[in-house]
């Protein structure tokens, strides 16, 4: 499996440095693009692998999956194209589907092109369970707490506990474009983006991103808490996230597939 990324961040990085590697991992990445040039340079010679500037020769390489690593205006002026050219796509950047009209556009191209868009689950868990319970239309509360530093949320010294924010997923994606992926993929694996509650929660005190989801329905109830770890040269993202992205790779082709 030929694989292509989208960004020359920490994920990127991240995806490069574990699957070039690696040497049971099956496939490889064979071309970056993005626009920083210096840094991508860098990336090429540091993985060998072919970097490039211009979108449209990146997309002409041989490649059997795109990996979008960088943000949700990339992904929405990208994504169209990638399913177009027949090639299967990831997007980390889940919060460009807060839009609805553009996920379903973009459902009726992959069944058009007969390839296939992958969601990461992000930085917290639960998700086959809310998409479980709601199978026959019974989950009826969905909610989400996230709990970030300062520094997570790209904010100046807080000197005490504070609630950023309270409202709808989608809400939340705008507010918090970069710090709230996790409450539109728990939005669509469940009752959706108006229905899902959000609590965004600034906390000097913690070194870890949390997040607690809470969820009732005829199935019963859950409660999960989820306490990640930043990455190393981003606080802003969870290792958990890039590692979903990792999993999903790794998982695209097996005969066995866990969960929904």
């Amino acid at each position: 499996m030929k694989i292509g990324i989208i960004g020359t961040g920490n994920i990127a990085t991240f995806l490069l440095d574990q699957v070039q590697k690696n040497n049971d991992y099956d496939g490889e990445i064979s071309a970056v693009f993005g626009r920083n040039q210096e840094i991508g340079l860098q990336l090429s010679e540091r993985f060998g692998v072919d970097f490039y500037s211009d979108f449209q020769k990146f997309l002409e390489t041989p490649m059997d999956i795109v990996v979008e690593a960088a943000t949700a205006e990339v992904a929405r002026m990208y994504a169209k194209d990638i399913v177009k050219s027949n090639k299967d796509l990831v997007v980390s950047s889940i919060g460009v589907f807060s839009d609805i009209e553009f996920l379903d556009e973009l459902s009726v191209l992959t069944e058009a092109n007969d390839v296939h868009i992958y969601l990461p689950s992000g930085a917290i868990g639960g998700l086959d369970l809310l998409q479980s319970a709601n199978a026959l239309n019974g989950l009826n509360k969905v909610g989400i707490t996230t709990r970030k530093s300062p520094g997570s949320l790209g904010m100046d010294k807080v000197y005490e506990e504070e609630i950023l924010f309270e409202g709808s997923a989608r809400e939340a994606v705008k507010r918090f474009p970069k710090n709230v992926n996790v409450a539109l993929i728990l939005a669509l694996a469940g009752i959706g983006v108006e229905k899902t509650t959000v609590r965004v929660v600034v906390d000097p005190n913690v070194t870890q991103n949390t997040h607690t989801i809470e969820a009732e329905g005829d199935f019963g109830k859950m409660h999960l808490q989820v306490e990640n770890t930043p990455m190393v040269h981003n606080p802003k993202t969870s290792l958990l996230a890039a590692l979903s992205i990792l999993a999903t790779l790794q998982n695209k082709d097996r005969s066995v597939k866990i969960g929904n």
